[in-house]
């Protein structure tokens, strides 16, 4: 068997991963970052960024993830192309398997896992097809951009009522596609829906097909309702806020995690409860999910590995 040895083996990469190597290479960590099956992660689904420090005019996300990636390999990480199919945490170093791959290895003295999350979409070959151009799994990320306009919000819960709020301080509408006769949102945040003029709820309605045109976009969503009344709305946005899956299915025989999958760390740390394991961006953040902090987590991560060596534990 093949065997790599290195002080910090990052799995994921995203603006956690990233981050993460960037620093742990400056600490000689001489990190090693898997990019996993989506390199750059979910933030490469999208399209311009206007709410990332440092860049007035907006950056290209895929750009960011890009300048990410070679600041870190400037700074002496090694990142390779491949995703972790199996981890064993029983004993340091650590010993994880890359691609299915069981005559080679990577042991690792500390591991950072900052796999992301992946958010739940319908299945509509529609709603793949305007991915990015119209379509988002993110009203914070993307919202801007619907300044005036009118969208949709799939879902029923917290998350599709916060977004749905969130837009509608932007948006010149807002139609809620609820597939139920009730929200399941708490009290507070129904209040909040309700409260709002141009919230509109569409009750009892399921998606069928997002509309558009390969040059122009999402224009809008052909809806079915219980009773079997097929109807349109013309629309500029389509958001997804019915969750998301953290990805941590690998890692649940030996890290603890929520009831949901993300992954739990002690207080502000991102410790997890192997010693040596650390956990950073949204696989540990059901919350925020942003560029932004998913970056500052994947800093705490490598000074938290960091310590952990150069305290000889």
């Amino acid at each position: 068997m093949s065997v790599t040895s290195t002080k910090c083996l990052i799995v994921g990469s995203g603006p956690a991963g990233y981050t993460a190597a960037i620093y742990a290479a400056r600490a000689a960590l001489q990190p090693i970052l898997y990019e996993g099956l989506q390199p750059g992660g979910q933030l490469t689904t999208t399209t311009l960024i206007e709410n990332f420090p440092g860049y007035p005019e907006g950056i290209d996300a895929n750009q960011l993830m890009s300048d990410m990636r070679e600041q870190a390999v400037r700074l002496g990480a090694d990142i390779r192309p491949g995703y972790v199919s199996a981890v064993d945490f029983g004993n340091r170093p650590f010993r994880v398997t890359v691609d299915g791959q069981a005559d080679e290895a990577i042991e690792a003295q500390t591991v950072i896992i900052a796999t992301g999350a992946t958010a739940k979409y319908l299945g509509l070959e529609s709603e793949n097809r305007f991915r990015g151009m119209g379509v988002s799994a993110c009203a914070t990320c993307d919202g801007f951009f619907y300044r005036g306009k009118e969208v949709a919000v799939v879902g029923g819960g917290d998350t599709a009522c916060e977004e749905a709020s969130y837009l509608a301080s932007l948006c010149r509408k807002v139609y809620m596609i609820v597939r139920r006769n009730e929200l399941r949102a708490s009290k507070a945040m129904q209040k909040r829906v309700m409260e709002s003029e141009n919230i509109e709820i569409l009750w009892e309605c399921q998606t069928e097909e997002v509309l558009g045109t390969d040059a122009g976009g999402v224009t809008g969503v052909r809806l079915v309702r219980k009773d079997g009344e097929h109807f349109e709305k013309q629309i500029d946005g389509f958001f997804l806020a019915i969750g998301h899956h953290p990805n941590s299915d690998i890692f649940k025989d030996w890290i603890a995690t929520d009831a949901n999958g993300y992954i739990l760390t002690d207080g502000k740390s991102s410790k997890t409860n192997v010693a040596g394991v650390f956990a950073a961006g949204d696989v540990q953040d059901p919350q925020y999910r942003q560029a932004i902090a998913a970056a500052g987590s994947g800093c705490r991560a490598a000074l938290d590995a960091e310590r952990f060596i150069l305290e000889g534990r």
